[in-house]
């Protein structure tokens, strides 16, 4: 088999290879699941709880290794690698714990003559297909409701950050997971990998985390053999800021909400609106928060942002930076980028006086440009808010709660964080509205992505 390589982004060279899977790969990971499948899903719910949990031991165990594994293939600081390992290994603590409560239904019928008993069984295979930008995260939090549930899954990392997902995969085989039961095949040709999967009839479940664009494809393809999907897609995050805001929160929370990952997130504050009053003062302390940033490569252990993912997306952050400045923005704040790297950088900038219809606002940026907005009229800025197609996550920060509240129920996302600049936490449920996906992820609603519903209707003659 043909390998690829896989590089560092923050100094371009290339750190491992990897196999190069394609269609037969493809099918040969199809057929250990199906084989697997069987034993797995009447294995009792404590046994596969136990091996998650063990999973999640060893994931903390190997919090450093891992941390290091992710810093090389994804680039990002050392101190988001780690949390990201802490927040990835809580997806198998929390499904081992929701494994044994898969829930169920029991009671009369209400016309009488009968009860009905409903409950849950595994959906089957799931093909599971994972971003690069959050290596481990985007792998646990598929694969330990996929297993708590009782399928078996074949999976495909993202080319840029394979190493991450190969190593859960031998902590999994560490901790006693059968083999066959999880199957991933590394590749280039995600197409062809994918394609063979959806048109596989033993594939049951599709679990996709991606560009909405990717997305509706994948969408297309799926409808064919009516698989059950769930999808998390694009997201063009708004950040609001009320008159009465606590602004030292409102910066805290922005510097958390735009630059952790260095900007690579679905959930990343894409467009900062702040009111008129305010925005002075707040793009003094963000602009200074900002410029301050010290930016390199994750090794270093000063680094507070690492490079972007690739050439093509330093330039392309770059270009968008250019058209912002185009349609009349102008540069606030910059941070420092780093010299002889050979890595792929892209400086952490505020935009201010951005217009409401600049191109900038109207794309997910998925990199450290925060573009802001002044206004004073809140059902301009509601409509300017949801004029977009995506409704992921957005964040609103305001003093009086029951306002923040309000704007919150208003805008159109599945994810609002409130006076808070993260959104995440595996106990609660992850997921979009409009085109930024569908289903959740994380919570009770992950477990039942992976499952059917199943209704039994007992003969009970009345007396």
């Amino acid at each position: 088999m043909t390998e690829f390589p896989v590089e560092d982004p923050a100094t371009g060279e290339i750190i491992a290879t990897v196999p190069e899977g394609g269609r037969a790969e493809a099918i040969a990971a199809v057929d250990a699941a199906a084989a697997s499948a069987g034993a797995w899903a009447a294995l009792p719910a404590r046994q596969r709880s136990e091996v998650l949990h063990r999973t999640f031991e060893l994931m903390v165990r190997d919090r450093d290794r891992l941390g290091d594994l992710i810093v090389a293939e994804n680039g990002k600081s050392r101190a988001d690698a780690l949390g990201e390992v802490t927040y990835a290994a809580e997806f198998f603590r929390w499904y081992a714990e929701e494994a044994v409560r898969p829930g169920g239904a029991y009671g009369p019928a209400p016309a009488g003559g009968a009860r009905t008993l409903v409950t849950h069984r595994p959906v089957g295979i799931a093909a599971l297909v994972t971003p690069w930008n959050f290596p481990a995260a985007m792998a646990t939090r598929k694969i330990a409701p996929a297993l708590a549930a009782g399928c078996t899954a074949v999976v495909k990392p993202a080319a840029e950050t394979p190493l991450t997902a190969l190593a859960i995969a031998d902590l999994l085989a560490e901790a006693g997971l059968p083999g066959g039961v999880v199957n991933l095949v590394t590749t280039t040709d995600a197409a062809a990998v994918v394609t063979t999967w959806l048109e596989d009839p033993r594939v049951r479940k599709l679990s996709f985390t991606g560009s909405t664009a990717v997305g509706r494809l994948l969408l297309r393809q799926a409808a064919d053999q009516v698989l059950t999907t769930s999808m998390e897609l694009g997201g063009n995050a708004p950040f609001v800021i009320t008159a009465d805001a606590d602004l030292d929160a409102a910066v805290s929370g922005a510097m958390i909400a735009k630059f952790r990952n260095g900007g690579q997130a679905c959930t990343a504050a894409n467009r900062f609106y702040v009111h008129e009053e305010i925005a002075a003062d707040f793009l003094d302390r963000f602009g200074a928060r900002v410029a301050a940033l010290r930016v390199g490569p994750g090794s270093d252990p000063g680094a507070e942002i690492g490079p972007v993912i690739s050439a093509k997306a330093a330039s392309a952050l770059d270009a968008l930076v250019d058209s912002a400045l185009a349609d009349g923005a102008r540069v606030a704040a910059r941070a420092a980028l780093p010299t002889g790297t050979g890595g792929h950088f892209a400086a952490p900038t505020v935009l201010a006086d951005v217009p409401a219809g600049a191109r900038v606002l109207g794309q997910e940026i998925f990199g450290p440009i925060a573009p802001v907005v002044t206004w004073h009229d809140e059902d301009e800025l509601i409509r300017q808010v949801n004029a977009t197609e995506l409704g992921l996550a957005a964040y609103v920060y305001a003093g009086d709660l029951g306002h923040a509240l309000r704007i919150g129920e208003a805008v159109d996302a599945g994810m609002v964080g409130i006076n808070r600049g993260i959104v995440s936490d595996p106990s609660a449920p992850f997921g979009g509205l409009k085109q930024s996906g569908l289903g959740r992820e994380g919570g009770q609603e992950g477990l039942h992505q992976f499952t059917e519903t199943q209704y039994l209707s007992v003969d009970w003659p009345d007396s």
